[in-house]
């Protein structure tokens, strides 16, 4: 493995952290949709998100265009195993993309309510499709080989990755009430509080237990914990911030509790890439044909140019996003759009 190549890998890492951070309180916002009981707390729900959701997609798009110039084989690999998975996420996105933008000019009840629950689906098949991706990277996919997946669109449906599934969802799903409590004030928040402590209370013991499954039943993923014991504080510091999450949001420490929620985010992916490295596709029916950073990568020329275009770019539009969230911060109310 050479520099350039690990430093793809991190890039592209840091990456889909910010993005789960940022898009999944979207996504965890629109997953509570259909348990707003009034038109006031889903009209907050909307401009809570609405100056936001499509820019945080941004990082979806970089993520997936630098694993295609900086590890085509693996791009290929999982965007053709994957394919009906990720058609059915890129539907779902449309969908709720469009249900945003159409719900506050639509004229009749129905029309309204319909656009709503568009947002929801929209929201909750890829919060729980992108765990199910995750929980099959993890567990290993069969390959040719070529790196071709010999698998199916059902094989991917195993019970560990639909558990990532789960996790996955409920993470978000607390990750975006703690947001929703954040942005609002009054008898929103503490209906977000509500939701959040219940989510949280979930999202504590399917962490942990995941972690423990992961460890039990994965054991390609502890080469790496039993090679650096420093790595265990990634799983450890996880569950230190969902405690702290629940304990800030019983405090009404909004701010904190969505930063913890964000922290644990983060954590929980560090811990499972600290398990995957240097695989990027592990093949589950013989190691030697998984796809690693030493035989996925591009050329070392063409990953040193594209660093070079990345580190001009990312700056960029992350001193757009930060300027973004500075002029929208504060609380938002049920009244009027974000439009």
């Amino acid at each position: 493995m050479s520099a350039l190549e690990i430093s793809w890998y991190l890039l592209i890492g840091v990456m889909l952290v910010v993005y789960s951070i940022l898009d999944g309180f979207d996504l965890g916002v629109g997953i509570w949709y259909p348990f707003a009981k009034d038109e006031r707390t889903r009209g907050a729900m909307f401009n809570a998100i609405g100056p936001f959701w499509d820019g945080n997609e941004v990082w979806l798009l970089g993520a997936g265009a630098c694993l295609f110039a900086a590890f085509p084989p693996a791009y290929a690999t999982i965007f053709s195993g994957f394919y009906l998975a990720l058609m059915l996420v890129l539907f779902a996105l449309i969908v709720r993309a469009v249900s945003i933008e159409f719900r506050s000019h639509a004229e009749t009840p129905i029309a309204r309510r319909g656009w709503g629950m568009g947002f929801a689906l929209g929201s909750l098949l890829p919060a729980l499709l992108f765990g199910v991706a995750l929980g099959n990277l993890l567990r290993g996919i069969p390959l040719n080989a070529h790196g071709d997946f010999l698998g199916s669109f059902f094989s991917l449906l195993n019970v560990y990755a639909l558990f990532i599934g789960a996790v996955s969802l409920v993470m978000l799903a607390a990750h975006g009430a703690l947001y929703f409590t954040m942005k609002t004030a009054d008898e929103l928040a503490e209906r977000g509080r509500a939701w959040a402590r219940a989510a949280l209370a979930a999202y504590l013991p399917l962490a942990v237990t995941a972690i423990i499954v992961s460890a039990a039943t994965q054991p390609h993923l502890l080469a790496n914990y039993l090679r650096l014991p420093l790595l265990w504080a990634l799983p450890a510091l996880t569950i230190a911030a969902i405690l702290f999450a629940i304990a800030a949001n019983r405090a009404g420490r909004d701010t904190a509790a969505f930063l913890a929620s964000s922290a644990s985010i983060a954590l929980l992916l560090l811990t499972a890439v600290a398990g995957l490295f240097p695989h990027l596709v592990p093949a589950s029916n013989n190691a030697a044909y998984s796809l690693t950073l030493a035989n996925a990568a591009a050329s070392p020329r063409s990953l040193g140019v594209m660093l070079t275009i990345a580190g001009i770019g990312l700056p960029i539009v992350a001193g757009y996003t930060i300027w973004v969230y500075r002029v929208f911060s504060g609380k938002v109310s049920a009244e009027g759009t974000y439009h």
